[in-house]
């Protein structure tokens, strides 16, 4: 389970940069997560797109609503559940999420002002369905990789 949730200045990003974003951000994270690229594995992920007015974001003090011209600020949160995310997965997680970020944005890198969270939620602490959910019980599924399944049991300790 995944949910990646992007924050922006209202009218930022068209229809279509969204549906775009929607598929090439799951599967920026989806790739390091479960080892391969898995269509099966995206159902469990999630994307959320945030609008707020610019007098409701502010960079360097100042509220986006006051710089002129308008700063180009987004934050990008990914909450992943617990497993393999040592520090190279995360970077590569988060380097996929600003590339997919600039081709959709149509530039040719992230801009500073793009920033993004990578949240691991332990495990125990994620719940849907009426119930408590493990990764572990999603390694049988068929999409995750031998190589990610060991090292996932590792890292929880399973």
């Amino acid at each position: 389970m995944t949910i990646i949730t992007v924050n922006t200045e209202k009218g930022r990003l068209s229809l279509w940069q969204r549906r775009t974003l929607a598929e090439t951000l799951t599967d920026a994270v989806l790739v390091p997560e479960v080892g391969r690229f898995a269509p099966a594995a995206r159902a469990g992920f999630q994307v959320h797109f945030v609008e707020r007015e610019p007098d409701m974001m502010a960079i360097g003090g100042r509220l986006l609503a006051d710089i002129e011209p308008e700063a180009d600020v987004m934050v990008i949160d990914v909450a992943v559940m617990d497993g393999d995310w040592r520090q190279e997965v995360r970077a590569e997680v988060i380097e996929r999420v600003l590339a997919a970020m600039a081709q959709a944005c149509g530039v040719q890198e992230p801009l500073p002002t793009w920033w993004v969270t990578f949240r691991v939620i332990d495990e125990g602490s994620w719940g849907a369905g009426g119930g408590v959910l493990s990764i572990l019980s999603l390694l049988d599924t068929g999409v995750f990789t031998e190589e990610k399944i060991k090292t996932i049991r590792t890292a929880v300790g399973a």
